[in-house]
């Protein structure tokens, strides 16, 4: 297969290029402020650009990752995220299905309001806040324009980065070696991988912007390996084996923590002490966005149609991770 990786130079779309291009598939990996590292530069934003662009690349399929996911962000700045978050999935879905490429949509657990867990496919989405809306708002346009999209929602992912602050989970490690401080222990979340490789690192030369998403209420923590590996196994089933599949599916790891206990998980690794941080366990009243308190995702489609789920254990890659960080 040829497949075309919005976002590619992002933890996910690192984990899914390479998850593609290790098994023996052609990968266009595109980027645009940290394009590099052998992809190419496209501003999805250009719709005449991006035509272009597919139009001479031809994939079979197209992964959208690429999107504004830091709910603060897209608070301060609504317009840009729409644009991102909305318009370009639309354009995407548009052209694939012109084209007869397979699109894979990434879209996120915070289009549910976090009451009600855990959540199917066919439970009504009630976002609480304008990220959840705009990453809502572009599953509603990949559906109108292109009826055998699939839409893939996913909780907080972690993996191999550059800094911990490109990954909410990473990030903890950094409040474990930390000064004292007040952690969360109110969300719970569900935390899965992109990139089960915990030996692998991120390339030197690549920037990643520090500013990236932490998230405090309960989520889905994915590896992204574990998430790349879905995509994978999707798109081989659509395009290879030629099973229909379309609409929306939810994929998510079944360990729920809190933020204090995945800092407590990290402290293990490490051989440190959690003594510093003032767990939390009450609903956060100062924070600049909010967020759903329980947006356990249900994985019954993906079993229903013979999707491997299976996670690796937090406590598992945390700890190879983190030896390997400290060799």
């Amino acid at each position: 297969m040829r497949v075309l990786v919005t976002g590619a130079s992002g933890l996910l779309g690192r984990a899914v290029a390479a998850e593609f291009r290790n098994s023996g598939h052609e990968v266009i990996g595109v980027a645009f402020s940290r394009a590099g590292s052998g992809l190419k530069k496209l501003d999805l934003e250009d719709s005449e650009g991006v035509t272009a662009f597919v139009d001479q690349e031809m994939p079979d399929v197209v992964v959208h990752c690429a999107a504004e996911r830091r709910p603060d962000a897209v608070e301060a700045n609504p317009d840009k995220a729409q644009n991102l978050n909305v318009q370009v999935p639309r354009l995407l879905a548009d052209l694939t299905n012109d084209r007869g490429i397979l699109l894979i949509y990434i879209s996120t657990d915070y289009v549910f309001d976090g009451t009600t867990p855990p959540y199917d496919v066919r439970d009504k989405a009630n976002p609480l806040n304008t990220y959840g809306q705009s990453k809502y708002d572009g599953e509603l346009g990949v559906k109108a324009l292109n009826s055998s999209a699939i839409i893939l929602r996913v909780p907080i992912l972690y993996g191999p980065t550059l800094y911990n602050g490109e990954s909410a989970v990473n990030a903890l490690i950094d409040s474990v070696k930390e000064a004292k401080s007040s952690m969360d222990h109110y969300a719970i979340r569900y935390p899965t991988n992109g990139n089960q490789n915990a030996h692998e690192r991120c390339p030197q030369s690549m920037h990643i912007d520090t500013d990236a998403q932490f998230m405090y209420i309960n989520h889905a923590i994915y590896i992204v390996a574990d998430v790349a590996r879905v995509i994978k196994d999707l798109s081989i089933k659509v395009r290879e084996e030629k099973v229909f599949i379309s609409g929306v599916l939810h994929f998510s790891a079944d360990e729920k923590y809190t933020k204090y206990e995945m800092c407590q998980v990290v402290a293990e690794a490490l051989g440190a002490s959690v003594d510093h941080l003032k767990p939390v366990s009450t609903a956060p009243t100062d924070a600049v966005t909010t967020r759903p308190y329980n947006c356990q995702l249900t994985n019954r489609c993906l079993i229903g149609i013979g999707i491997d789920t299976h996670c690796v254990k937090l406590s598992e890659w945390m700890q190879v991770w983190l030896r390997k960080d400290q060799e």
